[in-house]
């Protein structure tokens, strides 16, 4: 089963598009002429810490999944059975396969963001032509917004910190690739800070309690990339639109070749999964007759077997193969790659 993966692969990222050996101009550099990422973050013209630049972002276990480490009770019932819903299609309707804005997933996602940078407003820019604007004007938000795409953003700063809060948000959007909702009521408050010439943190705390029922704060980090540039993503150039991802979990059962107890039992343990630079505890285990999956404490999901050694699952295909010592390893198939890990607790 790839469709899910591909539609990961295709929406919640793309490729490294680089515009190569194009040496930034005016930045620190160590004597073998690397940029000097360690070196003090640069100040912009009004004092302040100067953000501007093009920076890779690391989300983590957040780029799936939102509400990594949530109690599932702080999650409002509805959001929990359209997020089911969602996975059991292979999260069919995700904003990538639809080719539209993500929205508000744009603050708490991985990938590359263009932040350009005066005193009174700055433009994040991303690589499938979306923008932000962030005002730091001293406006305040409209009084009766119409609630768009990626909201209305309005920032300041305090200390070093840039703070930028957004509203206005449709609700047509997700806040990660699996399929969490949101409502219209949804608030972002994001804080930014540069601590050296190389790094930026980021804390982006959401506010909804249409669809959750207290806030919650996540993290991320990026790195200057400072020898390259920004380059477009059109969606609709690949093909990778909706009508080519079809089905759901249900006819994969139909077409599941049958696998023993006792073979479905050897794979049964938890597992170390590095994904996205973050480490992801994944539990396999057999119950009721049926392989289960829990990857990084999101719930168990069926693992319906495509042979005796591959399964599909609404959160991903994985193999099982052995590894020169003859100890089981758990592959996650991703399309572009393969991410393998070893059993640390094989199950009684």
């Amino acid at each position: 089963m790839t469709r899910f993966l591909a539609m990961v692969a295709l929406a919640a990222c793309t490729l490294p598009a680089q515009w190569l050996q194009q040496p930034a101009v005016g930045i620190p550099r160590t004597p073998d002429g690397k940029p000097n990422l360690a070196a003090p973050a640069p100040r912009a013209s009004d004092g302040k810490p100067d953000l501007s630049g093009l920076w890779n972002k690391a989300a983590g276990q957040y780029q799936a999944d939102i509400t990594v480490g949530m109690p599932p009770e702080d999650i409002q019932p509805w959001v929990r059975a359209l997020y089911q819903q969602r996975i059991d299609n292979y999260a069919k309707e995700n904003m990538g396969v639809q080719c539209v804005p993500e929205g508000p997933r744009y603050a708490t996602k991985s990938g590359y963001l263009k932040i350009v940078q005066t005193p009174l407003l700055i433009v994040m820019l991303h690589e499938d032509l979306t923008y932000r604007q962030v005002f730091l004007d001293g406006r305040e938000f409209p009084k009766d917004p119409q609630p768009n795409w990626m909201g209305y953003s309005i920032g300041h700063w305090e200390d070093e910190t840039l703070v930028v809060e957004t509203t206005g948000f449709n609700n047509r959007t997700w806040l990660d690739g699996t399929g969490h909702a949101h409502t219209e009521s949804l608030r972002l408050t994001e804080r930014y800070r540069r601590s050296d010439f190389g790094h930026l943190t980021l804390e982006t705390t959401l506010e909804d309690p249409g669809a959750y029922r207290r806030a919650w704060t996540v993290k991320s980090e990026a790195v200057l990339q400072p020898d390259t540039e920004l380059l477009e993503y059109v969606c609709k150039e690949s093909d990778g639109g909706k009508e080519h991802f079809v089905g759901q979990i249900d006819k994969d059962r139909e077409r599941a070749v049958p696998v023993s107890e006792a073979f479905l039992a050897s794979y049964t343990g938890s597992y170390e999964l590095t994904l996205d630079g973050a480490k992801l505890t994944v539990e396999v285990s057999l119950i009721d007759g049926q392989l289960m999956v829990n990857r990084g404490g999101r719930g168990w999901q069926p693992m319906v077997a495509t042979s005796e050694t591959s399964f599909s699952s609404p959160m991903g295909s994985w193999e099982f193969e052995k590894d020169n010592k003859g100890e089981t390893v758990l592959v996650y198939v991703q399309v572009e790659s393969e991410v393998r890990a070893a059993r640390k607790d094989p199950a009684n």
